[in-house]
């Protein structure tokens, strides 16, 4: 199974987990990562979170950053949902979960998919703070992470 899904609502991970596990018994290892809004960023009480993107682009993306992994990565199966719209504190806002029949595939797959979702997916993201509404600039150290994965 290979599913990507953007999506305004949220998800549950164990229904996503049994889904993906359902008919297959080959993989060994299965790996989460769920990403979650914080309720502070860069030292700065945060009350909300609003990720825009481009719906068609968005996909078309994750897709290829997918494909890539199951390249480099003996997966059975991968599973990478990401939501959009306002999110308060402690909701979720993705969930990738990789699958090989051994564990070292399976974490280094959900590593990439989560450091290129983080720099390279076509997400906007605005911080509602006490002062105001400001748009989420990029991370030098998110990038940094991003190009461990870069081929020479």
């Amino acid at each position: 199974m290979h599913y990507i899904e953007v999506q305004k609502k949220d998800f549950n991970v164990g229904y996503e987990y049994q889904q993906l596990v359902k008919d297959n018994s080959s993989d060994g290892a299965v790996v989460f990562f769920v990403g979650r809004m914080r309720e502070f960023n860069q030292g700065q009480k945060v009350s909300a979170l609003t990720l825009e993107h481009y719906p068609g682009m968005t996909e078309k993306l994750l897709a290829k950053i997918e494909a890539e992994a199951q390249e480099r990565w003996p997966l059975e199966d991968s599973l990478i949902i990401h939501r959009y719209g306002r999110m308060e504190p402690g909701e979720q806002i993705v969930l990738v979960v990789t699958a090989s029949a051994h564990r070292k595939a399976a974490f280094e797959a959900c590593e990439f998919l989560i450091d290129w979702l983080k720099t390279k997916a076509p997400f906007w993201k605005s911080e509602e703070t006490a002062e105001g509404t400001k748009w989420v600039e990029a991370k030098a150290s998110d990038d940094q992470a991003a190009d461990k994965w870069s081929e020479k």
